[in-house]
Order: structure tokens, then C-alpha cells, then sequence
């Protein structure tokens, strides 16, 4: 099975490479094709790339003026082989769990209508870096949440889902995720965590104002898509919002 994982790049070389380390120990579990767009960082995060890419061939660097994120995942779609099979998503600031994809790319071999696995993420505010894991010390929530990372996709379900809409700022995964859903695909939702998302200072998410108006925008497009067209599925069941009531570090 190859799988392509798309890893955006802004400014994170204090953590790239444990992202692209947390990959990249499970290269046996798939052939591993890591696209990683480059948005025009200032710091050294392309340099903590090709060093890793000095250890790995399937990593691959590729480097834009800084246009955003949706723009870079847009890139990073473009640069699929034709033999990928399976795409997944990774920010550069998150990390892999140990396992995860051999677990959920399972899910397919045994069926073979499949199209997406959409697993687990757990919100941490302590990583060990060494361990690729949640510290001894860090307060964490495991949901099943709105994350591209979750979900394991066929390619046949990429290409039908199209790119991500470049109007948005910020929420272009929600958008991209409700889409998917939308269309109705054949999916499981597997007990797997599929990612430690990396709660820190510099979250994009943590911008004042913007991640709510952005994703009540998401929120809206999917209404008037399936209000124009009956035929697109409801999405509910999917997203687990009430464990993250209250929880100090959101």
C-alpha cells in the first residue's frame, strides 16, 4: 500500500522533526511518500527537513512564497504520485502515534469498498520529543474531533472531494472534512488515536476571533450545499464536542 502524507511547513523548526521522526518509524507499516511544502519559512525549518531527507528517500521537499496554509495543502495535493493509494495529513507541529497507521490501514485490507478510516486525536500540552508521545506530566483529552490527521483517505475519495478552498483563512480543513462526509463515502471510525495535536503558543488556532468566524463559516457552506442539493448526506455522529467542554488548554 502507498501512502502519501502531506505535512504543510511554516515556521516550526523547533518541532518538524519530531513530526517528520514520528512518520517516519513506521515505514513498515505502508510504502510512506511524505510530501512536505515548505510555505516560506524564515527559520531553519527546511534545513531540519533536508537533514531528515538526507536519512530518508521518502521524504520530499518542495518550497512556495508564504501563501498560507490551505495553499500549501493545495500543493501538497498536487504533488500525489499516481501510484498513491492512500492519503493522510500530519501538521508539522503534531505527531504520529506509534502504530497508527498499521492499525487503520488494516481497516481496508479487509475490505475493499473502504474509503476513509477516521480515528482519534489526542489534545496534549506536553510532548516528549524524544519519546514521540505525551509526557509524564501533560494534561490531555482524547476526542474524536475535526482534524484532517484523523482520517486515512483513498485516493479515489481525494480525488472526488477536489482541493481545498483557498478562500479560507483558516477552518479550510473543516470545510475539506464536511465535504468529504457530505458525499456519502463508505468510512469507518476506528478506536485508534491517530494524533497528538501539540497544544503550544503558537497555535494558529489560538488567534483571537478568527478560528470561530472561519469555522461558523465552514459550517454555514455545508448548510447551503445540502439545502441546494437533498442529495448530500447530514453529518452527525461524527465530531465529539462534549469532552472538550471546559478543558482549560482550549
Amino acid at each position: 500500500m502507498k501512502l502519501s502524507v502531506i505535512m504543510p511547513v511554516y515556521n516550526r523548526e523547533k518541532f518538524v522533526g519530531s513530526a517528520l521522526r514520528s512518520l517516519l518509524r513506521q515505514r513498515d507499516a505502508a510504502d510512506l511518500d511524505i510530501i512536505v511544502v515548505d510555505d516560506g519559512s524564515t527559520d531553519g525549518s527546511a534545513d531540519v527537513v533536508r537533514t531528515l531527507m538526507d536519512e530518508a528517500s521518502c521524504i520530499r521537499l518542495f518550497s512556495q512564497a508564504n501563501a498560507g496554509v490551505t495553499k500549501a495543502r493545495n500543493s501538497g495535493l498536487r504533488q500525489l504520485p499516481p501510484q498513491t493509494e492512500f492519503v493522510s495529513f500530519l501538521d508539522s507541529d503534531d505527531i504520529s502515534p506509534a502504530g497508527r497507521f498499521k492499525a487503520d490501514l488494516a481497516c481496508f485490507a479487509g475490505d475493499s469498498g473502504l474509503e476513509l478510516t477516521y480515528s482519534l486525536m489526542t489534545l496534549v500540552d506536553n510532548i516528549d520529543d524524544e519519546a514521540l508521545a505525551p509526557a509524564a506530566d501533560a494534561n490531555c483529552v482524547t476526542v474524536r474531533g475535526i482534524h484532517l490527521s484523523a482520517g486515512i483517505f483513498a485516493r479515489n475519495l481525494v480525488d472526488r472531494t477536489g482541493g481545498f478552498d483557498e478562500a479560507f483563512q483558516q477552518a479550510e480543513d473543516t470545510d475539506y472534512l464536511l465535504r468529504v462526509f457530505e458525499s456519502g463515502p463508505k468510512y469507518v471510525m476506528p478506536d485508534t488515536v491517530a494524533l497528538y495535536y501539540r497544544r503550544h503558543p503558537g497555535n494558529m488556532t489560538k488567534e483571537a476571533d478568527v478560528p470561530a468566524r472561519e469555522f461558523m463559516r465552514a459550517i454555514y457552506k455545508s448548510m447551503t450545499r445540502r439545502k441546494a442539493n437533498p442529495s448530500l448526506k447530514r453529518i452527525e455522529g461524527i465530531f465529539d464536542f462534549k469532552d472538550l467542554a471546559g478543558w482549560r488548554f482550549m
